[in-house]
């Protein structure tokens, strides 16, 4: 099993050496095998390793338990440990969506900001080959194209899934080898849920005909993988052809329509990804919607797709925007240095205070450079030609274009508070500072803490 889970992460670069993993921990069994494999490689491979559980607030007692096992072991071998607590029931209820769907938006968006607090590279999720196979099962009674039937990525940008070619049984014996605990989820038995039906009674019966079945299917999604990655990139290599008209994103209707039809559909997808609010609602139908406008030859139709986005023929070029008009933008706003600022119409707060820089700062907290500051300190919505150069992010990168990679919505992205001064932009809420204005260990510092208030 090591071997395996060595060549993937070498494969796949996700433990990279000089880096930092974060492994998302829920205190199962496949997430304490990862934590406690990445915790035994890390020296020799050369690199750390941190520990994040998201609370999703369903469980009552029993959750609280999970997060206190997690957190005992990560404190008795000293690894770095986070936790949150949200409220997935709600949040379920307030978006309009499924519990199942709510609680993975509000994991992840913890993950990214924990993984940012940390300073690490890497955000390890303990997928492994039967929840591939259980993946793939769910995309065929569902319905779904070469895309879903590729399975679970290993890797997606920052996001690494180092045991997606280990089986279950084999996480099991591993736990059972080195004495290790886990708790159980009483949810998983829950067959209300259909991913517990296809784990509780179909994959039983399917492995009595193919005793190798987890195998099998890995190698077909492998090649259906390969595939999908060429597929996809003649589809990116189209919409390089596009470009911004402020907001919006425009391309001529000719470099999709005379794409062929099993690469045509992926463009509309790109370019829907392209505008940063995701593309996950989007069924075929809807891209389909967008390849026919293309091909078409009424020069004002439209095609209005989910959560208000649209995408509209204008003339010979198509417009990807949105129905939903942008929030105003609040009023810029002095910081106080000591103590905290609220931002009327907006639910972000700020809390400032002198101090000095420590060796090793609090997660979430800020500390910025008090003798790089040049004149009043001000929160304001992002402005024209706003550039920040975020820790580990690879260079400088305008703000809009940072809002648009880290899918911010569109009518959201006003409402999101830039702290600057006259020299330019010192930190952006829920991304962090500026490199070149955070303080060294022992230098005079404002110590800066962004959050939402519900």
């Amino acid at each position: 099993m090591l071997e395996q889970v060595k060549a993937l992460t070498t494969e796949y670069d996700m433990f990279p050496r000089g880096g930092k993993v974060l492994c998302a921990v829920s205190g199962g069994a496949d997430s304490m095998c990862l934590l406690h494999l990445a915790w035994t490689m890390a020296e020799a491979g050369g690199f750390q390793v941190a520990a994040a559980h998201y609370h999703h607030g369903m469980r009552g007692e029993a959750a609280d338990a999970d997060a206190a096992f997690v957190e005992a072991f990560c404190r008795q071998r000293e690894i770095p440990f986070v936790t949150e607590r949200g409220d997935v029931y709600g949040q379920a209820q307030r978006l309009g969506l499924g519990v199942e769907e709510t609680g993975r938006r509000l994991r992840y968006e913890f993950l990214r900001r924990a993984a940012e607090e940390l300073g690490c590279n890497r955000i390890a999720t303990a997928h492994n080959a039967d929840d591939n196979l259980e993946t793939l099962l769910l995309h065929l009674v569902r319905g779904a194209g070469l895309h879903g039937l590729a399975g679970i990525p290993p890797r997606r940008g920052e996001i690494v899934r180092p045991l997606l070619t280990t089986s279950r049984a084999d996480i099991e014996a591993y736990l059972e080898e080195h004495r290790l605990s886990h708790v159980e989820d009483c949810t998983n038995a829950d067959e209300s849920y259909a991913r517990n039906r296809i784990r509780r009674q179909v994959v039983p019966v399917l492995r009595q005909l193919n005793p190798r079945l987890t195998e099998s299917a890995a190698e077909t999604m492998g090649y259906l993988r390969a595939d999908n990655d060429y597929l996809n990139a003649q589809a990116a290599a189209a919409c390089a052809q596009a470009r911004w008209a402020e907001d919006d994103l425009v391309i001529e209707a000719r470099y999709i329509a005379q794409l062929p039809a099993a690469i045509a559909p992926r463009a509309a997808r790109r370019m829907l990804e392209m505008m940063g609010d995701g593309n996950t609602d989007c069924s075929a139908a809807h891209l389909k919607a967008i390849v026919d406008l293309a091909a078409g030859e009424d020069p004002s139709a439209v095609a209005f797709l989910p959560h208000g986005r649209l995408v509209q023929r204008v003339y010979k070029d198509l417009l990807f925007t949105t129905q939903s008009e942008p929030l105003p933008p609040f009023s810029p706003t002095p910081l106080n240095l000591d103590g905290e600022t609220a931002l009327e119409g907006t639910p972000w707060r700020c809390r400032c205070q002198a101090t000095t820089c420590p060796a090793e700062g609090e997660p979430g907290v800020l500390y910025l450079s008090r003798e790089a500051v040049e004149g009043e300190l001000v929160l304001r919505p992002r402005q024209t030609g706003d550039e920040i150069a975020l820790p580990r992010r690879g260079g400088t990168k305008t703000v809009k274009k940072l809002f648009i990679d880290e899918k911010v919505p569109r009518r959201d992205r006003e409402r999101v508070p830039v702290l600057a001064d006259r020299a330019g932009v010192l930190a952006v809420a829920g991304f962090g500072a500026d490199q070149s204005r955070l303080a060294q260990p022992g230098q005079p510092a404002y110590a800066l803490i962004f959050w939402k208030k519900e």
